[in-house]
Formats: C-alpha cells, sequence, structure tokens
C-alpha cells in the first residue's frame, strides 16, 4: 500500500499534470470506487465543469481542491494516477476517467479495484469520514516528542501496532515503521507504554527523518507503485531492513530477521534492536 511519501510524490507529481485543468466528463467503469454520494451518475454530474484548483494530501488521501467540491482519494493497495492524451486507449485495469478540456484525461488505475473516492463540498472534508479521524500529521508543528509519547503512553499494543494505528499517526505503513524503529533501536514488540522520554525523542526524530529521505526520493517502489509520470521510487536501494530478510544489517552485519508483529510482516536487527 502506498504511504506517505508515495502519496505525496503522487500529489507533487500531479500537481505538475492536473492543476488548472477542467473536468469536461467523468466515465467510471467500477462504480463500487465511489463512495460519496452513493450514486455515480451524481457524482459525475457534480464534477462535469470544474477545475482542478490545488492538489493536498492528508495522511495516505490523496485531496482534489475543485472549484466547489473536494475529491477525497485513496489508493489502497495498488491505485495509481496518470494523465494521458484522449486519444491513447485506456487499459482494462483503468476505472475511472476525468476527461479534461484540454484533450486529455486524468486517469485512475487499480489492478486490485480496491480505491475508494469521496466527494465533499469544499471546506467539509475534515469534518467527517474518513478523514476526520486521523491523527497527526509526521510534517508538522503538531507532531512532537510529547505528543508521540503521550499516545504511546495510552496502549499496552505493541508500538509498532500503535504506530500504524492513523488515528495516532497518519501516513505510516508496514515499511516506514520498520524503518523508523530500526533507527531508533527500539524492538517492535515493546508496548507502547514502556516507551521512555528518551526513546520518544529518537523514534520522533527517525520517523521524520525516515519519511523526509523517502520523500526526496519519490518513494519506495516495492511492487507495483509509480508517481503519476509512470516513475519508479527509488528509497527501496535505502532501506535498512524491510525486505532485507536475511541479508547483513548495513550497521553491524547481524543477520536481518522477519516476523511478525500484529499480523503484519516486520524486520528488524536483533543486535541494534534490542529486545522487546
Amino acid at each position: 500500500m502506498p504511504e506517505l511519501p508515495e502519496v505525496e510524490t503522487v500529489k507533487r507529481t500531479l500537481e505538475q499534470l492536473a492543476v488548472g485543468k477542467t473536468i469536461e466528463d467523468v466515465v467510471v467503469g467500477w462504480p463500487r470506487m465511489i463512495k460519496r454520494p452513493d450514486d455515480v451518475k451524481a457524482f459525475k454530474d457534480m464534477l462535469k465543469g470544474e477545475t482542478i484548483q490545488r492538489i493536498g494530501r492528508r495522511g495516505k488521501f490523496l485531496l482534489f481542491y475543485l472549484d466547489t467540491w473536494t475529491l477525497v482519494s485513496h489508493l489502497r493497495m495498488e491505485g495509481r494516477y496518470g494523465v494521458y492524451r484522449a486519444e491513447e486507449e485506456p487499459d482494462k485495469h483503468t476505472h475511472v476517467r476525468f476527461v479534461l478540456k484540454d484533450g486529455e484525461e486524468l486517469r485512475y488505475r487499480d489492478v486490485r479495484k480496491f480505491g475508494t473516492m469521496h466527494l465533499f463540498e469544499r471546506g467539509e472534508e475534515m469534518h467527517h469520514l474518513p478523514l476526520s479521524h486521523l491523527g497527526v500529521e509526521p510534517f508538522t508543528d503538531a507532531f512532537t516528542p510529547v505528543h508521540l509519547r503521550e499516545k504511546l503512553l495510552k496502549t499496552t499494543r505493541h508500538v509498532k501496532s500503535a504506530l500504524l494505528d492513523q488515528t495516532v499517526l497518519a501516513g505510516l505503513g508496514n515499511i516506514y515503521v520498520d524503518e523508523a524503529l530500526f533507527l531508533s533501536g527500539i524492538h517492535p514488540e515493546r508496548p507502547g507504554n514502556t516507551i521512555t522520554e528518551e526513546e520518544a525523542v529518537r523514534l520522533h526524530s527517525s520517523i521524520v527523518k525516515t519519511l523526509k529521505d523517502a520523500v526526496e526520493q519519490g518513494g519506495s517502489s516495492i511492487k507495483s507503485y509509480v508517481n503519476g509520470q509512470g516513475e519508479m521510487g527509488m528509497f527501496q536501494q535505502k532501506l535498512f531492513v524491510y525486505g532485507r530478510t536475511g541479508e547483513p544489517c548495513k550497521q553491524c552485519g547481524q543477520p536481518v530477521e522477519k516476523t511478525v508483529v500484529g499480523g503484519r510482516g516486520t524486520h528488524t536487527c536483533p543486535a541494534c534492536q534490542g529486545s522487546r
């Protein structure tokens, strides 16, 4: 699933490709993706004639700010956006096409068909699900070591499970939680309420650094992720533990181990991250 760095990269790409363009028509090939309104015809009619003013991100969600509406889109497992010439034939996995007045189309492609789209009156999107329950953004001033520890002290869950909880911190997923915990030297199975003040400072710094570095590299292309121009991210080349089972730790040389924590595949260095 695309995480904060991948969604941020897609956002930045689409800012170059789609902002300022007007929607002439909308073609929906998989109606189940449209969650709000529950009438696909109404969804299409509401978007016709709207101009894309800017594109934002909240956690793992893309936000298309139009004249009147905000389109909230979640890529889920394998969703992709791209801008194409209208005469280019869409493939069978293209499920939503926003036909633009300049002869191009903003297309949403999703092999798994898990992506979702919600349409809200502009300014109302943050007050309703799926955005209203999200936790703090990692790149904002509100995300501090104190805030992080306050959240973790309230739970006996594994620290990894707590960090994956989007109501605690928005945007983190499996890749970057594993990486941040490694950099901070914290075992993923530590209960959240055992994290000390010093560890919270390290963990906060590791989360921010990992995410910023990943954004600079265009995200991580582990499976099928590409940005809005079809380009792969490069951060996977800099991963310390994720996806490196059995390979030597880049810091100490011990083999990286893979276990399951909270139902998620989890990568750790047994030497660098201590015990649970």
